[in-house]
């Protein structure tokens, strides 16, 4: 599947523009994380755009949550095992099923609640933009347990250990690759 259509995609069952945003932002973090990890950059970003596509339909039935979208995939005659699979892993807590597996999966894991952190410190600059943030500004909230209280930090942090990527070049590959998009995201 190529961007183009997962955007088509996601446009065509979300319509809040701040979920839309989110679905970006996770898009371009694991787009990074892939090239990190020299893997498939395009795979991996169509994982994060498409991981909280079906939220609007599903968010009163979170068991639900990625059941959707993965049919929706198939429905598009998308066959690609990784990106189903990868999609259905994201919800792994409420179906009990799909848990995080590999290097796709565990990317995807640690980088959606980092990119809501990311947003909230943006959110307080004065100027509320992304190039106002940095690292240090983030790891300086990180330590704030009510702020963005939440984002679940213990998600992020395992990136240490299912990714062998220490916390702060997490957040930096993260907060990079989300200033690159800056104008996506309204920040």
């Amino acid at each position: 599947m190529t961007r183009e259509k997962a955007l088509k995609l996601l446009h065509a069952h979300m319509q809040n523009q701040n979920l839309r945003r989110h679905c970006y932002a996770v898009g371009a973090v694991i787009k990074a994380l892939a090239k990190h990890f020299s893997a498939n950059e395009g795979l991996w970003e169509v994982v994060g755009l498409l991981h909280d596509g079906d939220y609007e339909v599903t968010k009163g039935t979170p068991e639900l949550h990625t059941l959707k979208m993965v049919e929706w995939l198939k429905k598009e005659d998308v066959k690609d095992k990784e990106i189903l699979e990868a999609i259905l892993s994201h919800n792994f807590s409420h179906t009990g099923q799909n848990s995080p597996k590999n290097m796709l999966e565990w990317s995807l894991y640690c980088c959606d609640e980092l990119t809501g952190l990311i947003v909230a410190v943006a959110l307080v600059k004065p100027d509320k933009k992304l190039a106002s943030v940095s690292v240090d500004s983030i790891l300086n909230k990180w330590k704030q347990k009510s702020f963005a209280g939440g984002v679940k930090r213990e998600q992020i942090e395992e990136c240490e250990e299912r990714l062998a990527i220490p916390l702060r070049e997490f957040i930096e590959i993260a907060l990079t690759s989300m200033q690159e998009i800056h104008e996506d995201l309204g920040l």
